[in-house]
């Protein structure tokens, strides 16, 4: 029993020293890729900035155009997925295969039938009310 507590201590560290030593390589590759793409990006930088200074009253409107080209195209694809599930979720609640909120959207109804018959009421009750109120000041 006593030479199984060491062994376990042994492998306990073991074990920590793998981590350490795999955490330590792992996070040094990072740093050094870390640094050497900052460099990349520096140098590259002022490479482009003179080529950036002299095409620039080409660059800035193309690049304006490009973005609204490309944020017109995305609004239209978005839009035209949903409306494409919204005629998908219509068509499904239509044929009665009650598609997902179609429980929510069938308890709004009947709020609002039931709201709707109830300002009816109300209103009749007025109406009569100012009927009567016409005839005794006649």
């Amino acid at each position: 029993m006593s030479q199984i507590q060491p062994a376990r201590h042994e492998q306990q560290l073991s074990r920590q020293v793998a981590k350490t030593t795999t955490a330590v390589t792992v996070g040094g590759s990072m740093m050094v890729l870390s640094g050497l793409t900052l460099a990349a990006t520096v140098i590259g930088l002022v490479v482009a900035t003179p080529l950036l200074v002299i095409f620039s009253p080409v660059l800035v409107p193309a690049a304006i155009t490009i973005f609204m080209i490309m944020a017109g195209l995305l609004a239209a694809t978005g839009f035209g997925a949903t409306a494409t599930f919204v005629f998908y979720w219509m068509y499904r609640y239509t044929t009665g295969k009650h598609p997902i909120g179609a429980d929510k959207i069938d308890y709004a109804r009947e709020r609002l039938a039931h709201a709707a018959h109830d300002i009816k009421e109300k209103a009749e009750q007025l109406g009569h009310q100012a009927q009567h109120q016409v005839k005794i000041t006649t």
